[in-house]
């Protein structure tokens, strides 16, 4: 892997450095991967609406080089194709709230949707108005059908454009949102890679090619596309993902269309420019008049050669919407103007909750320890398996949560079982980003309510909050037992755990190890490898093999089922 990189774990940060210490008028959000605009504090007492988006890093210049007057107040940066977590993004949502509201836009990824979507539901608890749209503009996707739905790729940010300048025109937050709305359900993109991309903890790439294979239909998070086609030419690669998004979009011959023809990272300037050509060409042989079109780099992933085209159909309101001003670094000529130092706004604090003291509990700590460290040793081998059916995040996501947890588990000790739980689920949700944070603390605030208020807790009262835990897990994830995800190892799990003595929790973990393996034979319903049909076969989950290490883990700290001692 050759990179222009220090280490593959600071990535994020620095790049976040990089692009704020470039572009006159942006901060960062002081203990956050939250890009914001500096004069935040002036457009909080305005009472206009404010607008953040985010995801996975790795989409550069999405989302943060749209942030700017005209388009985003803020961009909140997870890991690299990792979603950011629910505090990032609330942190993101306390700072910029005024009186006028928040628009959150998201793409249509399970862990972006879990995570803004948490964020708005704290935030509207503490009194804030947040309101939600979620763009899914893959075409190359059905809209129904047994997959995650259709993903939100680059058209996306022409609905930060359209939402920005409603949002710059002094309009409500209702007004805003029903403009990104409008704009969302008007766009669509197909894609195309060339190439596949490398994400830098990985080391290696997402997926191979052979020497004239494409990928069609594919997503912007380095897993293979929807179907696997022999290169052609440009004129007719082009046409093809031009017939499709016009298509889906229904229109009909003299209606007219914006279109952003979009690098998807290691595509020539001149290779951009044949694909501008062949889109106008396209889009003229079916009579469709392309009032505005837009060629670059828009929304990446990261290295990948190929493209994407999306359509917008405009009407007078969405014509006048992208036409408007914008200051946003990424968005065609706005100039820029380095910062001689990095600007900072302190992040509006949480106020602490004080957690209930009870005797120390050190088999508690033994059991989290244990079931931490396996963690930590088994990123390499989870980060391959997702790497084989995924985008490869996995196994770095849980080690950095296990290891956040074992820098803070001596504070365990003399908490209630109800009180470490729910540190766990806070720690969870700080750390590790994507679908795995949001669904392990989920999953742990449901076992610690079923834990309040127990200050002796048996094997029964653990086997009621194992199995509180994974329905909370089934419930917010809209997945069971078969959809191939960690829920294949935690219901039967939870379902095997009697709770009559420790020694049923021995056949919990069996079951877990049995279930986990089973998932190698079960076609994939739920999450990215749902993307990937049959090719995902014969490679277990990700997720349920690292549910059933870390319960093995707890099961080895508890000793022999057999020792009395």
């Amino acid at each position: 892997m050759k990179k222009l990189i220090n280490d593959p774990s600071r990535v994020v940060d620095e790049m976040i450095e990089g692009i704020v210490l470039s572009h006159e008028g942006l901060a960062v959000l002081s203990g956050h991967r939250v890009i914001l605009r500096s004069d935040v504090e002036a457009l909080r007492r305005s009472g206009k609406v404010a607008i953040v988006s985010g995801g996975g890093s790795g989409h550069e210049p999405a989302h943060a080089g749209y942030v700017g007057e005209g388009m985003l107040t803020a961009a909140v940066c997870g890991d690299v194709f990792t979603s950011p977590s629910t505090d990032a993004v609330l942190a993101a949502i306390r700072a910029v709230t005024g009186t006028g509201g928040t628009l959150l836009i998201v793409k249509n990824y399970t862990g972006d949707r879990l995570n803004f979507g948490l964020a708005a539901e704290l935030a509207r608890s503490e009194g804030l108005s947040v309101a939600m749209v979620v763009v899914a503009d893959d075409v190359s996707l059905s809209a129904g059908g047994d997959n995650a739905g259709r993903r939100g790729i680059a058209g996306t940010v022409l609905v930060h454009k359209v939402a920005g300048a409603a949002a710059a025109a002094g309009r409500t937050l209702e007004e805003v949102e029903a403009e990104a709305e409008r704009a969302a359900h008007a766009v669509g993109t197909m894609g195309v890679a060339l190439t596949p991309c490398i994400v830098p903890a990985a080391g290696k790439p997402s997926f191979t090619l052979g020497e004239d294979e494409i990928e069609l239909g594919l997503g912007i998070h380095g897993e293979a596309g929807v179907e696997r086609v022999a290169l052609r030419p440009v004129d007719d690669l082009v046409g093809l993902l031009v017939d499709r998004v016009l298509d889906s979009l229904g229109l009909r011959e003299g209606e007219t269309v914006a279109l952003l023809a979009n690098n998807l990272g290691g595509t020539p300037a001149m290779e951009m420019d044949l694909v501008a050509r062949a889109a106008l060409k396209a889009a003229s042989a079916r009579g469709t008049s392309v009032e505005r079109m837009w060629t670059g780099t828009f929304l990446t992933a990261i290295e990948m050669a190929g493209c994407s085209i999306s359509a917008m159909r405009l009407d007078p309101g969405l014509l006048s919407a992208l036409d408007a001003p914008a200051s946003a670094p990424a968005w065609p000529g706005t100039g820029t103007k380095p910062s001689a130092a990095l600007p900072t706004i302190e992040c509006p604090r949480e106020e602490a909750v004080e957690q209930r003291m009870a005797a120390p509990n050190p088999r508690i700590v033994s059991a989290i320890r244990a079931a931490a460290e396996r963690l930590v040793a088994e990123e390499t081998r989870l980060t391959d398996l997702d790497r084989k059916v995924g985008d490869g995040d996995l196994g770095a996501n849980l080690a950095r949560g296990a290891q956040a947890i074992l820098a803070e588990i001596d504070t365990y000790r003399d908490l209630t079982a109800a009180a470490v739980l729910r540190a766990l689920s806070a720690s969870l949700r700080r750390t590790v980003g994507g679908t795995s944070g949001a669904l392990y603390a989920a999953g742990l605030l449901r076992a610690a309510n079923t834990l309040e208020g127990r200050t002796a807790v048996r094997a029964q009262d653990w086997s009621e909050a194992l199995r509180a835990g994974a329905q909370a897990i089934a419930q917010i994830g809209d997945a069971k037992v078969g959809d191939r995800t960690m829920l294949d190892a935690l219901l039967p799990a939870a379902d095997r755990f009697s709770g009559s003595d420790e020694a049923s929790f021995f056949e919990a973990v069996e079951a877990a190890r049995t279930g986990a393996e089973a998932t190698a034979a079960i076609l994939p319903r739920r999450g990215r490898s749902s993307y990937l049909g049959e090719r995902a076969l014969g490679i277990p989950d990700p997720g349920a093999e690292a549910a059933a290490a870390w319960l093995d883990a707890v099961a080895g700290s508890l000793g022999d089922p057999a020792d009395p001692a």
